[in-house]
This record gives C-alpha cells, structure tokens and sequence, in this order.
C-alpha cells in the first residue's frame, strides 16, 4: 500500500526521485561526474523509452549505438537527436533481436568500427497475441525479449571488460523488464515449453521473458562478482508507459489485473518511463550496484522466483546449451 501511495504521488524514495520524475530529471547532475564520451548500446530505441533514453543519452554527451531492425525508423531518431544536439554521435546498426545470426552478425560490425563500450542497455521487447515463430522456430516473444538480448550481452561481455579495465570507468548492463514478471509461477516457467509452447497465452509469454531478464541479470551479476570485473549489470522495471506495446495490446493491464492500474491516466509518459533506466545508467549513485531490481529510480524487490539463484543459474546453463547447439550445430 505504500507503494502504491508513493507511485500515485510521486513522492521521492531514498535516491532523490520517484515515479514523476523524468530521464532528463535524473541525469542533470550526471554528466559533470561522468566522463564526456561514454559509449552506450540500447536496443529498441527506434520508439518509446527506448529512443527518450537515446535522446538524453545523446544530450548527456554518450556516444549511442541504435541496433534496429528498421533502419529508416533508427535514421529518423539519429536525425532528431541531432537536431536537438547537433554534437552528439549516433551510430545506427542493423539487427533483428529474434534472431542468432543477426545478432552475430552486429557484434562483429560493432567490433570492426573499433569503439569502447561502457554501457549495455537491453530494452527491446515485443508483446504478441497470437503466436510466431522467429527464423531459429523459437517462439517471437521469448527469442527477442530474453534470447537475443543473452546473446547480445554474451557477446559484448569481454568488450565491456576490457574497456573498464583500461579506462577505469565501471561498465554497466541494464535489462528492462517489467513488473509484470512477478505474475509468473515456478510450475509454468519450463524452458522447452517457453521455446515451443503447446498452448500459448501472450500475456504469459510476455511475463516470462520478462522473468527471463530479471534471471539473467542476477546470474550475470554474480558471475561478474566473482571473476572481480568493473561491470554491473541491474534489471529495472520502467513503469507502466504510455507506448507501443501497451496501445497495441491492452490485454496487459485489463482482466483481473486492471485493479493494479486502474486508469490510463496513471500509466507514465515516456520521458518518466525511460527514467529508472537513465538513472541506472549513469547516476554516481548507483556505482557498484550490481544484480539488484530498480523500480521509480530506488532499488526495490522482485519476485522470489526472480531472486532463486539456482533457478538464475539453471536458465543460465539451458539458455548457453541452446545457444551452443544452435550456433555450432546450425540445422540445415
């Protein structure tokens, strides 16, 4: 109930902000302590939180990387934020998230230009109704919202380490997923049935990808503790925002669930959605937070499923197989 009071009012938690408060907001006093060419990827920047997040990225003096899908969508975002800060430097690459080779295959364009990368933000998501397949016959929403974004942090894991490690700045990941993944239960998050479900529900498929990241980022973190390296990696839920996903699907916050919510006009703008994540990224205080759950820019609680370690570790070891199967043993 005190939650829900201090998101209705927007009343500050314990970092100085809260749920009204805006990406620009957070990061005011950030680019003083921070140094003035980061180089941050964020995936699905083309729309939503994901392009504010580019924007005051950009405006805070970050090199940002646009991996996208739609290339004419990314181009037109690179022109509005250059137009809006003609010194800022976007760098637009082509990737489709569901699938392995393409992520692959933007790594190793991302590597050929010969960048540093201080910051990881997987934002992308998709919400389906109905279900597709991706081009490796995984189910679309889990392949793009957690196995391609797995993929991507595995890839670039060693990059973020080594720039760290020569530039003393501390690398930061940061998963966004959602609230929404504390709707899963242990009995229904069977990861064969995730890849190829018999009886599909988007609403479900969404929550545990969503699950999926926050699973991710407590096993990534706890292996980046122990081999000492300066990277972090945190999940944050953005808010319930005004975009795409929730315009396109409102199955999400209506049924028995619509309670929680109860009226469009408390769902966040965008510039507060991107908030928590912006923070995340580039707020001194949290330097050295590491596998922790962000929700209004303040540390909050997860699931306890999301906080199982043994289950982060054994989604960790079924998701590295698949992808060792698949990418050594490609099927014909």
């Amino acid at each position: 109930m005190k939650e829900t009071l201090r998101y209705l009012t927007g009343i500050a938690g314990p970092s100085g902000y809260g749920s009204k408060s805006t990406a620009e907001q957070v990061t005011a006093n950030c680019f003083s302590s921070r140094p003035p060419r980061l180089t941050a990827i964020i995936t699905g920047a083309t729309s939503g939180i994901g392009a504010e997040t580019a924007r005051v990225l950009a405006m805070r003096g970050v090199r940002v990387v646009i991996p996208a899908r739609d290339l004419i969508r990314a181009a037109e975002v690179k022109e509005g934020i250059q137009r809006e800060t003609p010194k800022a430097e976007v760098i637009v690459l082509e990737i489709d998230l569901s699938s392995f080779a393409s992520v692959k295959r933007f790594c190793s364009e991302f590597f050929a230009l010969g960048l540093p990368l201080n910051i990881l933000i997987n934002n992308a998501g998709i919400f389906s109704q109905t279900l597709e397949y991706s081009d490796d016959k995984i189910e679309m929403t889990f392949a793009t919202n957690y196995l391609g974004h797995y993929l991507l942090t595995d890839l670039l894991l060693e990059k973020m380490v080594e720039t760290a490690a020569q530039t003393g700045v501390q690398g930061r990941i940061i998963n966004v997923s959602s609230m929404i993944h504390s709707w899963v239960k242990k009995d229904t998050f069977r990861f064969t049935e995730m890849l190829i479900p018999k009886c599909y529900n988007g609403t479900r498929a969404y929550a545990q990808s969503k699950l999926a990241s926050v699973l991710h980022a407590k096993e990534i973190a706890r292996q980046l503790k122990a081999r000492n390296a300066r990277v972090t990696i945190n999940a944050v839920h953005p808010g319930i925002v005004k975009t795409g996903i929730i315009r396109a699907h409102k199955s999400i916050i209506t049924g028995k669930y619509s309670v929680f919510f109860m009226a469009s006009k408390l769902l966040k703008s965008v510039s507060q959605g991107a908030a928590t994540t912006c923070y995340v990224a580039l707020s001194p205080q949290t330097e050295e937070v590491n596998g922790k759950y962000f929700v209004d820019c303040n540390e909050s609680s997860c699931s306890p499923l999301a906080n199982d370690e043994s289950e982060a570790h054994k989604l960790w070891k079924q998701t590295r197989a698949l992808l060792h199967r698949r990418l050594c043993h490609p099927a014909a």
